[in-house]
């Protein structure tokens, strides 16, 4: 997993200097950006916002991705702010039987047989102070890119213009970016509303056997069949959604979020609740990840559930394969072409590997029937139990065999 990020190391003499723009300073722009930078390149990357993004988006990173950023000297910083996850489970609320999946089995695999829990905020801060002043511009918003054969131009707000030899748009699901590739982003947008609910209450120091990571099936009317725990440092975030009958609405009360920590675990007091807000869930995919001089990479080519954490974790893969794609055309050893290389590799990957099992995990735990969870649990037990079974189950969605598998294509 480590080939992208081998490709893209040490200091290289470009053949000409190449303005690259990069739409979007969050963990994928960033991490393209110094990979770039530390090859030679100079960057540059424009941002809407006026800083760093700290509102609650993912926060999982998986052993592949902390290998690659290990290469560019972030992975062990990144992981002393944030809690180092052996195992993740699947668990039955009512009855705290559970599937435990020991990532351990994948030591002869990485570097990090392991989940990182840690905010993505906390890279992109990493990753921000190792690029030079001025290479990133906060309160940049881009509001047209207009290519030709030879670059691109892109107007940002007061009609501001920056010329560029290629535009990598990094810039989510609303892409600017994409926009003017003209391409469509089909898919689906699932029908639940997912209900984002943060609390500093220890709830592992009173639910038994709790990993950091846990996808929970419950009865308890106070919820539609599931609801997820990750923990973050100082705090757990809980997945929920509304309850049969209860409107988006509804589940934003605090007394309906109350309700639904409480069915969690009673206690005598209210929950704290810092953080609370409402996202829906899409699965999107566009066709190409080039054209022209204009590509894409992460949210701006590919969206799908979280379930599995795997979003921003193939965001940031997308950043290495394409810094190992276009630095070759950058110096000069390798015709544009080689460009489109880069969709071949990762599409597929974001599309069988992404987006199908994430739909997959979704599918799971939206279960409701008794009988078929509990076959569907007990299964997953006696895959746990079996270190070569699950060592090939976590290979994949841990997001190891999609890279191996993507790196044989050319």
């Amino acid at each position: 997993m480590a080939d992208c990020a081998s490709r893209t190391s040490g200091v290289l003499a470009l053949h000409r200097s190449s303005r690259i723009v990069i739409v979007g300073a969050g963990p994928v722009g960033l991490t393209l950006a110094v990979l770039l930078h530390r090859a030679g390149a100079t960057p540059v990357v424009l941002e809407a916002g006026s800083a760093i993004a700290e509102e609650l988006r993912a926060s999982t990173f998986h052993p592949p991705t902390l290998d690659m950023l290990d290469t560019i000297g972030v992975a062990r910083p990144l992981i002393a702010q944030g809690l180092v996850t052996p195992e993740w489970q699947i668990r039955l609320h009512e009855t705290g039987d559970r599937a435990v999946f020991d990532l351990s089995v994948l030591r002869e695999d990485t570097a990090f047989p392991h989940r990182l829990q840690c905010e993505q905020q906390r890279l992109s801060h990493l990753l921000l102070a190792l690029l030079p002043a001025g290479t990133v511009r906060f309160d940049a918003p881009v509001t047209m890119v207009v290519q030709d054969a030879d670059g691109a131009v892109l107007t940002l707000e007061g009609d501001e213009t920056v010329s560029a030899d290629y535009v990598i748009g990094c810039d989510g699901a609303r892409s600017k970016v994409r926009h003017a590739m003209e391409l469509d982003f089909p898919g689906d947008t699932y029908p639940e509303t997912t209900i984002l609910a943060t609390t500093t209450f220890p709830l592992h120091e009173h639910l038994p056997h709790l990993s950091n990571v846990n996808y929970v099936w419950t009865s308890h009317p106070a919820f539609s069949g599931t609801f997820s725990l990750l923990r973050v440092p100082g705090r757990w975030r809980a997945s929920l959604y509304p309850a049969p009958g209860e409107s988006v609405e509804e589940a934003l009360e605090a007394a309906a979020v109350e309700r639904k920590l409480q069915a969690i675990h009673p206690k005598p007091t209210p929950y704290d609740v810092p953080d609370l807000r409402p996202y829906r869930i899409h699965q999107r995919i566009v066709a190409d990840y080039r054209k022209g001089r204009l590509l894409l990479a992460g949210d701006a080519a590919h969206l799908n559930s979280p379930s599995g954490g795997m979003g921003m974790n193939g965001g940031i893969q997308d950043a290495f394969e394409l810094a190992a794609t276009l630095l070759p055309v950058l110096r000069a050893e390798a015709e544009e072409g080689l460009l489109d290389r880069y969709t071949r590799r990762r599409r597929p990957v974001a599309e069988r590997e992404i987006i199908a099992q994430a739909d997959r995990n979704r599918a799971r735990m939206r279960e409701t029937d008794p009988a078929r969870r509990r076959a569907m649990l007990t299964d997953m037990q006696a895959l746990c139990a079996d270190p070569v079974r699950l060592r090939e189950h976590l290979l994949r969605t841990s997001m190891i065999t999609g890279l191996r598998e993507a790196a044989r294509v050319e």
